[in-house]
């Protein structure tokens, strides 16, 4: 049975933060597979500024080109309609019935997780992974959340990761002022949306 870990988001560009997160969840449950997943239409946030979906799939192979183990899917961009989640996780239940799930999120989403669109069947098909990502998040929430998804029958591990303070929606704000946004973004990143005038 593989170890296989899903994330997913808008990618509206990747950054360094979703790097980081990735790689520090793979550093604590050593995954066999990773699946990167950028959204269509996604449910759960505006998506203001949105570049098309082949933009930002190119731009996460770009950022994880030299991992062996990630995959960029563009399932959820060939889809009709918003990407809920649970869809994925059935058409991937479909690709992959021997071995296990994992959903990869920040502590954010895991915070309004019993919000999501049939939320109760996600937790038959997957286990969460949570990272926590900034400093306003309290261990305490987010321990009282995972623990009443776990009432449900809900595996939810919660691991620590070094906050990141800034935000897709900022990155793109600077982009659009001429800022130097080369701490933030991989170099390729950089260069790729400089060749393609993005984000002006």
């Amino acid at each position: 049975m593989k170890k296989i870990g899903l994330f997913g988001g808008t990618f509206n560009p990747v950054h360094n933060g979703h790097v980081r997160l990735l790689e520090t969840a793979d550093e604590s449950m050593c995954f066999d597979e990773l699946i990167v997943m950028p959204s269509k239409i996604p449910p759960h946030k505006k998506a203001e500024g949105l570049v098309s979906g082949k933009h930002r799939v190119n731009m996460l192979r770009l950022a994880f080109e030299d991992s062996g183990k990630v995959s960029v899917s563009d399932y959820e961009l060939k889809r009709r309609g918003k990407s809920y989640s649970v869809y994925t996780l059935r058409y991937l239940k479909k690709q992959y019935p021997d071995d296990k799930l994992y959903f990869i999120m920040g502590s954010d989403m895991l915070l309004c997780f019993d919000k999501w669109y049939r939320y109760e069947e996600i937790l038959t098909m997957t286990s969460l992974v949570c990272l926590s990502r900034d400093d306003e998040d309290t261990s305490e929430k987010l321990r009282e959340c995972a623990d009443k998804l776990r009432e449900k029958g809900a595996e939810v591990i919660l691991l620590d990761a070094e906050p990141y303070e800034l935000s897709s929606s900022e990155i793109r704000q600077k982009l659009r002022e001429s800022q130097d946004c080369s701490c933030y973004l991989p170099k390729k990143i950089v260069q790729y949306i400089c060749d393609n005038k993005l984000y002006r």
